[in-house]
């Protein structure tokens, strides 16, 4: 595995920090109505409470609660994360993090978590079963 640099780790101290204070950003009155899903959506109408800043009523998404840019992306372990779908992949992804993509079958993600562990490389979501 790749030895993070003092100053990456130090920015992923900053953004681990950030990300505490952070607010959950859920979309307006989505708690009140079924159909509507928590992912967040900019609230728009005239009349909007969250719109307005009203400040009991949640946060707006802002600029200033993003991370730093050094270390965007990021996996809280330290290292890139980078999705692969098969085992071709895997040679662009030396010192990352790799995740498998869930559409990935069984054949094929056997053969990925073998050539991943002789590379060395991190597996993010490996098959919990084992061989």
């Amino acid at each position: 595995m790749t030895e993070l640099t003092s100053d990456t780790e130090r920015l992923m101290k900053v953004r681990a920090r950030q990300k505490k204070r952070k607010p959950e950003f859920n979309r307006c009155d989505s708690h009140k109505k079924k159909k509507l899903s928590p992912s967040w959506r900019r609230p728009r109408g005239l009349h909007n409470k969250l719109r307005r800043q009203i400040s009991a009523k949640g946060k707006l998404v802002r600029v200033g609660y993003r991370s730093p840019k050094a270390v965007r992306g990021y996996h809280p372990c330290g290292m890139k994360e980078v999705l692969v779908k098969n085992a071709g992949d895997l040679l662009g992804a030396e010192g990352c993090a790799v995740r498998i993509a869930g559409t990935v079958g069984m054949k094929k993600r056997d053969e990925i978590e073998a050539m991943a562990r002789e590379m060395n490389l991190k597996v993010l979501n490996p098959t919990s079963g084992g061989d």
